[in-house]
């Protein structure tokens, strides 16, 4: 599974958000995620892959902006 699969998924599962709607240009917020949710699904991607999420990642504001901070930890700890 990649990050946006992660993503949809989890906004299907806890907010009902269509797949269709889970674009890259898509506000977070305008999905229905917030502060709270946002951390529910950084945990999600922490146990999903493996991956330690540093605590100065500001939040992203765009599913684009999760995808690629989430690609980016995920080749970093790759790589390791």
């Amino acid at each position: 599974m990649n990050s946006i699969a992660l993503i949809r998924e989890f906004l299907d599962e806890r907010l009902g958000v269509a797949s269709e709607k889970v674009v890259s240009d898509a506000l977070l917020v305008d999905l229905g995620v917030d502060s709270l949710m946002m951390l529910e699904l950084m945990f999600a991607f922490e146990d999903r892959f493996g991956i330690k999420i540093p605590n100065e990642l500001e939040n992203p504001n765009s599913v684009g902006d999760m995808v690629a901070a989430m690609d980016g930890l995920i080749t970093t700890a790759n790589a390791s």
